[in-house]
């Protein structure tokens, strides 16, 4: 490789594998950086910042995700629509118990970089509350 030239992934050179993470019993912050790091190919040794080199991620048991310390009753996620008075937040233990897959969700998104690669890398990440997905023949 010509190290003077800039490194151009194509698309069909790119060889997604599958990968099938159980996050029972798992710290959801540690988890999520072993997902964001999957989702962006950070581990392949073609890895380029500004490709979209990365695998498919499936969580299964997102219900039994652990958060450290006190998080699930003290962590805010807050969201704002712009109106007067739009601005509502919710407890970790609310997001959990209405979707359990949220939890991963946003934790991953939030380790993600913050441009337009993330919407694609976030497209590769499927979520199940329970151990049942439709994705083991490509594993």
């Amino acid at each position: 490789m010509d190290m003077n030239k800039a490194f151009y992934l194509p698309k069909e050179d790119s060889a997604p594998k599958w990968h099938i993470i159980d996050a029972k019993g798992k710290i959801l912050g540690r988890l999520a950086t072993q997902i964001a790091d999957l989702l962006s190919g950070k581990g392949k040794t073609d890895f380029a910042p500004h490709t979209d080199n990365g695998d498919y991620v499936v969580i299964i048991n997102s219900k039994k995700v652990v958060l450290s310390g006190n998080k699930m009753d003290q962590k805010i996620y807050t969201r704002v629509s712009g109106w007067i008075g739009g601005k509502k937040e919710l407890l970790a233990k609310t997001v959990h118990e209405k979707d359990p897959t949220q939890l991963v969700h946003f934790a991953v998104k939030g380790m993600l970089p913050k441009n337009k690669l993330a919407a694609k890398m976030l497209t590769r990440l499927r979520v199940y509350a329970g151990e049942e997905h439709p994705h083991s023949h490509h594993a």
